[in-house]
């Protein structure tokens, strides 16, 4: 059933649900009727009974007297030896003597009838006024049969007509209710990849239906969205590879259009192995995002001195902070916490790149610290500057998105700090960037597995 279209499961079980509720209706409507039929008749027997026998008294020699009991009803007065004293509209005893004898209230029996006749009820009213005699009235169910099967006639004739009206409404509800969701897929088919602009028509209403479009929608935003940036990131990198590129190419041109000395020749391939050496470090950082966007940069969580590892990236950099004019600080507790090494020193040589890159100018400071709390461990780089523009920090840790000024005048390809929110996610952490009075602050978390413990030099 559920390879079937909405629209007929609907309609299948609205007639379902309705064939059994209208069974159960006639079945109720049957047995009142019937019952309330039985009790009409029960009450006319009743009544006859006690007027035959309210005469026995009054016409003791004159004869019973016997009310109009109609064609199809009879009424005998009967000894308990089953002879009968009166009987009118039935031949022989309607019971036998010892059916009688085993009566000792009024009741109400059914007669037997011959096949193909109608059922009799008969009322018996033992003693009547005194008297050891027994009155017996009855009357024929035929009307009774004849009104239940006029009734069953039109239960059978309406209920399945009633339920085809009911189905063809289901049908045409279910059709009007699915109207939108079918709007609704054609327009999504109708969507080429080339413009995903287009959204899917949402019905003004509040019900399921509209509530779907809008998340549909949504969907398609993110979609969008996502498939933008992608191509951004795209464009970005063929603009980045082809920089060296065409560097690396115009070296070798320059270097075989004429014969060169060996310090010239050096000199080129010096500068074509640099070149080389940024298109290696791109394409690594392309391969980082690449894995870190489809959920698989993996990490190989180790013991990790926190203090020993930001202090050799610091040292690291010292040098070239001096270049800049800058010093560079740091400080972090003795533990050893559960992280990468390698990515987490990748991640740290970035920041700090970053910093002396956009931030100090002569000297200016620039201070690394890192903290552990709470199954969490914190890296801040915070560096003297003019900060970030604020534009700039809603998407400080996007791929290819670089300082102030002209982007293509700013040194580095933009995918520092978004390898250093990579790997931030894949150690379960987060990142921020804020302008502080006097410069700006990154931070890094990385959610940890285990507490940390302290560092073998701090144990020492």
């Amino acid at each position: 059933m559920m390879r079937l279209p909405l629209r007929v499961r609907v309609t299948l079980s609205a007639g379902v649900s309705i064939a059994v509720i209208l069974a159960a209706l006639s079945f109720f409507v049957y047995a009142r009727l019937q019952a309330g039929l039985v009790r009409s008749a029960d009450a006319g027997l009743r009544t006859r009974a006690d007027a035959i026998a309210s005469s026995m008294g009054r016409a003791e020699s004159a004869g019973f007297d016997t009310p109009d009991i109609g064609a199809s009803s009879f009424a005998q007065i009967m000894t308990p030896a089953g002879r009968l004293e009166m009987s009118r509209g039935f031949r022989g005893p309607a019971l036998s003597a010892a059916a009688l004898r085993a009566i000792r209230e009024p009741q109400f029996v059914n007669l037997r009838a011959t096949p193909g006749d109608p059922a009799v009820r008969a009322f018996v009213l033992p003693n009547a006024e005194g008297y050891r005699l027994y009155v017996v009235v009855g009357s024929s169910l035929a009307e009774v049969s004849q009104t239940l099967a006029s009734l069953r006639l039109l239960l059978e004739t309406a209920g399945p007509a009633a339920l085809a009206l009911a189905c063809l409404v289901a049908w045409l509800f279910a059709g009007a209710a699915l109207r939108p969701v079918e709007r609704m897929r054609r327009e999504a088919a109708a969507i080429p990849v080339s413009d995903l602009s287009r959204r899917l028509p949402v019905p003004g209403t509040n019900d399921e239906v509209a509530r779907l479009g809008r998340t549909l929608n949504s969907l398609l935003d993110r979609l969008q969205h996502a498939i933008e940036r992608e191509q951004r990131l795209l464009d970005d990198a063929s603009h980045e590879l082809r920089t060296p590129l065409s560097i690396l190419k115009a070296e070798l041109d320059l270097t075989l259009s004429r014969a060169r000395e060996p310090d010239e020749l050096e000199a080129a391939l010096r500068s074509a192995s640099e070149e080389t050496d940024r298109l290696a470090r791109l394409a690594e950082d392309l391969l980082v995002l690449s894995r870190a966007r489809a959920g698989g940069l993996r990490i190989h969580r180790m013991s990790t001195p926190l203090r020993d590892l930001l202090g050799r990236a610091c040292v690291g950099h010292r040098a070239r902070a001096r270049e800049h004019g800058a010093r560079i600080e740091w400080a972090a507790p003795a533990v050893d916490i559960q992280a990468d090494p390698m990515r987490l020193r990748q991640a740290l040589d970035n920041l700090l790149d970053n910093a002396i890159r956009y931030g100090p100018e002569a000297g200016g400071l620039i201070r690394a610290e890192a903290a552990v709390s709470g199954g969490v461990a914190t890296i801040t780089m915070e560096n003297a500057g003019p900060g970030f523009a604020a534009g700039l920090l809603p998407a400080a840790f996007e791929a290819f998105v670089r300082g102030g000024g002209d982007p293509a005048l700013q040194p580095g390809a933009g995918l520092g700090l978004a390898i250093v929110r990579a790997v931030a996610q894949a150690h379960g952490g987060t990142t921020a960037a804020e302008n502080v009075p006097g410069g700006a602050r990154l931070t890094m978390t990385l959610a940890l597995d285990a507490d940390p413990v302290p560092s073998a030099s701090a144990r020492s």
